[in-house]
C-alpha cells in the first residue's frame, strides 16, 4: 500500500510535477478528496489552488459506476458504451443528471461561494484528484478547464488504471496525465491509502482560502 494518506500521496505527486513550477501555473482540485492531494502539489509549486466542480453520473442501480459526469459551465460527459451496457435509459439518465446538477450547484456555493473562479486564460491548469476509476470525472474536468481557456492541460492522480494516461489524453481531455501508481486491475481507489478518510466541505473550503 503505497500511500499513508492524500497529503503524503500529494507531497510524493508534487515531486513528479515539480518542472510545472511557473507564475502561469494553477492548481486544481476535484472535491473533495482530491482537493488535500491538489494543497501539497500547489505548495509544492508556489501555485494558486482552485476547485474544479464536477459530479459523477452514476448508474441507477450500481452508483459506483460511472456512465459519465457534468462540471460547472454546462460540461457534460456521458461514456456511450456503459450507457448502452447498462440499459439505462434516457429518461432514467436525465432523472440521475437533474439530481447531480442540484448537488453540483450546492457545492459549488458551498466551496467557492462569491469568489470567481480563478482565471485560467492562457495559464497551465494542473488537475488533480486523488485516484482516478473510470475517468468520467477527471475527464469532465479536463473539458472544463479548457474551455475556461486554459493553454495546457495536466492531469495528475496518484493512482490510475493501467491504460487511463493514453484514454485521458487528447483534445477533449488533458494534454498530459502523470500517475504515480497504474495497476493492471484498480478495484478501488481507497485500498491504495492506508487513511482515506472522508475530506468534508469545510477541510476544502479552508485549504481554499489558505492557498486560493
Amino acid at each position: 500500500m503505497p500511500f499513508t494518506d492524500r497529503r503524503d500521496a500529494g507531497r510524493r505527486l508534487a515531486a513528479r510535477v515539480e518542472s510545472l513550477r511557473g507564475p502561469d501555473t494553477v492548481v486544481l482540485g476535484l472535491p473533495r478528496g482530491g482537493v488535500p492531494v491538489a494543497a501539497e502539489v500547489a505548495e509544492a509549486l508556489q501555485a494558486p489552488l482552485d476547485v474544479v466542480v464536477v459530479r459523477k453520473l452514476g448508474v441507477p442501480y450500481q452508483p459506483e459506476l460511472a456512465l459519465g459526469a457534468i462540471g460547472e459551465d454546462g460540461v457534460r460527459v456521458v461514456d456511450a458504451e456503459i450507457l448502452r451496457r447498462s440499459g439505462v435509459t434516457e429518461q432514467q439518465l436525465a432523472a440521475v443528471e437533474e439530481w447531480e446538477q442540484q448537488i453540483l450547484r450546492a457545492r459549488v456555493l458551498a466551496l467557492r461561494g462569491d469568489r470567481p473562479p480563478r482565471t485560467l486564460l492562457g495559464r497551465t491548469a494542473v488537475v488533480v484528484d486523488d485516484g482516478i476509476a473510470t475517468g468520467s470525472t477527471a475527464r469532465a474536468a479536463c473539458r472544463l478547464v479548457r474551455l475556461r481557456g486554459a493553454a495546457r492541460v495536466v492531469l495528475a492522480a496518484p493512482v490510475a488504471p493501467a491504460g487511463a494516461a493514453e484514454r485521458l489524453t487528447g483534445p477533449d481531455a488533458a494534454d498530459q496525465a502523470v500517475f504515480l501508481e497504474t495497476p493492471r486491475r484498480l478495484t478501488a481507489v481507497g485500498r491504495w491509502y492506508r487513511d482515506f478518510a472522508q475530506v468534508d466541505d469545510s477541510e476544502v473550503a479552508a485549504l481554499l482560502r489558505r492557498l486560493g
